[in-house]
């Protein structure tokens, strides 16, 4: 999440404090020039840049997600582009403008002050919402590239707010900022972050297939570079550099980097250093000593004021008011010095002509134009969405019932589509969308009760689509079919059945029974070592007893009371470790570790022969039910995750990462049993399961000296973070697994 955060935090801190230094000045420039009223007219643009950023990023969002999986990789691809356009116009054009910014802007507020309060209004709302709509776009392609939004959000979000403390503190006094070497600096790392969006964009057209070479892979890492490790998370969250690039994203990021950096940094050498202005000639010495500041600096906070652009008005009521032409000092010539009192900017204003301001204006609420400008971007955005996203299947609701299942049903247009379930019959049923050809299933609703209307969302891709309807008390039936054109695409997921979970089910409940035949044997010889007390050779034969239980953990469903007399933990017992009904493994472990004499520890061996003894002869008979075996490839690991890496379970031996091998062996035997189903549903998933098991096996080996594994607790940070690391990623690269073999009534 946080290495997806920093360049999103980079740029809300570089168009943050863009945004915030034109606000800044605006409001500075006001202030300074007497017109405080006219600073709501400031927030009103503002207001409305904010609105239409936050409307133009729900547009991306919901109208990339009601297209086809090409078509949003396509769309991706294009907006990556157009951000990474963006983005380099943006570091140029600060690269050349920092020196003359504050001056810019002071000009454009000095001719809207004196054009009106719309063009007061315009002003703010161009000067935030192009900042707005930059930092919109490239926060969506950054969140699409990461694949989750929380850490982007959080690192814009974190960017914008030090921008407004920043910018505060330049109103008022408390710092400045050189604007060339910060646009300087913040421009060359945002060259090389647009590098990798641009070649994340160039393989999202490819893989839309707008563009060739999708195959075509000039770097592919993926068998030897750690994924779950620190560095590699960094450098793909914040370079975009993935551990497999096709040719077309190497040349794009070279290319791109190699052109627009030498361009970047000759114009930097290229520029000379801005030289203070000259001052103007003047007819008199000017009666102030504030000298002006370095161009590179923007003044802030209220300043005296030196000039007035306006002719100063008469202090007397009473005397004539003459029209005169006033002089560059602010003053008429000959006029004695005033104190410095900001005028208002518009001699000829509303404000001071009260026949001007019409009775309809008086009486308009405050609140009217706020609201106005955040509604109409909200109203046009949400306008854009309803038109931009596709209705549920020609507008009908599919009725399904145990003798007519899909009646209304008709071909579907391609994309992400929401299908209206209604069931018309009088039994619970299970609802698939299917291939008939096949029986891969595209989408499904369980447990769909009479006289009830739930939502299905599938997408559709070219191919022939069904539906099927399995009563609770029934026989399955199966809607007519239907052709949707067009290139297929559309993920479907074949159904696996009970029979076809049989096989792999006899075999590794054979394994698990060889498994326990070892067991009762080792457990024997752990209870007579303890028995003639020769409890070096105990500690020894206990691990290698316990690693062999460990091995056996995908069948814990089935041990029923037995797991929890033979490794059971003593958490929750009212005397913990001392506690009666402490026994097993962890109860040996604790004794033969904290240096209990044999005689306390003959009992608890005993029984752990005999309870194992016992779950061999019992385990043919339970029930083992199919649908498991598919969890425990996830929940082998998940517990070795809570429980072996965080030494929760160590009660002295220090071996959490023998045990934690072990588990590693069991999951891999239960892949063994699994992979014919496997490969026909996902052919790619078990090479990278293989190879995150290699590097998870690779990192418990190394800690694997002389026949002593380094306890949990001694681990490096760095050693430990990896070890996570790669657990995690294996859990993650399983987590398919239960989903793709699930058993399905539509089978």
């Amino acid at each position: 999440m946080w290495d997806d955060a920093f360049p999103s935090f980079l740029i809300g801190l570089r168009e943050g404090l863009e945004a915030g230094l034109i606000v800044s000045v605006l409001v500075a420039t006001l202030v300074r020039a007497g017109a405080k009223s006219r600073l709501p007219q400031v927030w009103t643009g503002v207001l409305a840049a904010i609105a239409l950023s936050m409307s133009f990023g729900a547009v991306l969002t919901f109208t990339a997600a009601s297209l086809s999986t090409a078509a949003q990789e396509a769309f991706g691809g294009t907006l990556s582009i157009v951000a990474v356009a963006f983005v380099t116009a943006m570091v140029f054009w600060m690269r050349r403008s920092a020196r003359s910014l504050a001056g810019e802007i002071k000009e454009k507020v000095t001719e809207a002050l004196a054009m009106g309060a719309g063009v007061l209004v315009l002003t703010s709302f161009l000067a935030v919402g192009r900042e707005g709509l930059e930092t919109a776009l490239f926060l969506w392609t950054t969140a699409r590239a990461a694949d989750e939004s929380a850490g982007p959000l959080t690192g814009a979000g974190i960017g914008l707010v030090l921008a407004a403390v920043l910018c505060w503190g330049l109103y008022r006094r408390v710092l400045t900022i050189n604007l060339t070497r910060f646009f300087t600096a913040t421009g060359a790392v945002l060259i090389v972050i647009a590098a990798g969006v641009l070649g994340y964009g160039l393989r999202d057209l490819q893989e839309g297939g707008v563009l060739p070479g999708g195959t075509a892979y000039a770097v592919d890492l993926s068998g030897s570079v750690d994924a779950g490790s620190w560095y590699s998370t960094l450098l793909q969250g914040v370079l975009n550099l993935t551990p497999t690039m096709t040719w077309l994203q190497v040349a794009g990021y070279v290319g791109y980097l190699g052109v627009v950096m030498t361009l970047f940094v000759r114009g930097v050498r290229g520029v000379a250093p801005a030289p203070a202005p000259a001052p103007a000639p003047a007819p008199a010495p000017a009666p102030s000593p504030t000298r002006r500041a370095p161009a590179t600096q923007i003044p802030t906070g209220p300043a005296p004021a030196t000039r007035t652009p306006a002719p100063a008005a008469p202090r007397a009521p009473a005397a004539p008011r003459t029209p005169a032409t006033p002089a560059p000092s602010g003053r008429a010539p000959g006029t004695p010095p005033r104190p410095a009192k900001a005028t208002s900017p518009q001699p000829t204003s509303p404000a001071s002509t009260p026949a001007a301001t019409p009775a309809s204006t008086r009486h308009r609420p405050a609140w009217l134009i706020p609201v106005a400008v955040v509604a109409v971007p909200a109203i046009l955005a949400g306008l854009v969405v309803a038109l931009a996203r596709p209705k549920p299947a020609g507008g009908e609701t599919v009725a399904v019932s145990a003798k007519d299942c899909g009646q209304g049903f008709t071909a579907p247009e391609p994309g992400r589509r929401t299908f209206q379930m209604r069931n018309t019959g009088d039994q619970t049923s299970e609802v698939y969308l299917i291939d008939p050809d096949t029986n891969a299933v595209y989408g499904e609703i369980e447990g769909l009760a009479p006289g009830t209307t739930r939502d299905l969302v599938a997408t559709v891709a070219g191919g022939t689509y069904a539906w099927r309807c399995v009563p609770t008390d029934g026989k399955a039936v199966t809607s007519r079919a239907v052709r949707v054109g067009g290139a297929a695409g559309a993920g479907a997921v074949i159904p696996v059945s009970e029979q076809d979970l049989a096989g792999p089910l006899r075999a590794y409940k054979a394994y698990v029974n060889r498994g326990l035949a070892t067991l009762v044997t080792e457990t024997r010889t752990l209870s007579d070592d303890i028995r003639t007390g020769h409890l070096d050779t105990a500690r020894a034969d206990w691990l290698t007893a316990h690693r062999t239980y460990a091995s056996l953990g995908a069948a814990y469903g089935t041990f029923e009371d037995f797991d929890q007399k033979i490794d059971g933990r003593p958490d929750g017992l009212p005397g913990g470790v001392h506690d009666k009904d402490f026994t097993g493994f962890q109860r040996i472990e604790y004794g033969l570790w904290h240096g209990r004499p044999a005689d306390e520890l003959k009992g608890p061996a005993r029984q752990l022969a005999d309870d194992t003894a016992g779950l061999r002869k019992a385990f043919p008979h339970h029930d083992f039910d199919p649908a498991d075996l598919p969890l425990r490839a996830h929940e082998i690991l998940e517990n070795t995750l809570q429980f072996e890496l965080t030494g929760d379970t160590d009660q002295g031996s220090g071996t959490g990462l023998a045990t934690a091998d072990a588990n590693l062996a069991g999951t891999r035997e239960l892949l063994i049993v699994l992979r014919p189903l496997l490969t026909a549903r996902a052919p790619h998933l078990l090479p990278t399961v293989d190879a995150d098991i290699g590097r998870l096996r690779t990192l418990l080996d190394a800690q694997h000296h002389d026949g002593r594994w380094t306890p949990v607790d001694r681990l490096g940070r760095t050693v430990k973070d990896r070890m996570d690391g790669a657990t995690g990623q294996l859990l993650e690269d399983l987590s398919p697994v239960p989903d793709l073999l699930e058993i399905r009534k539509s089978a």
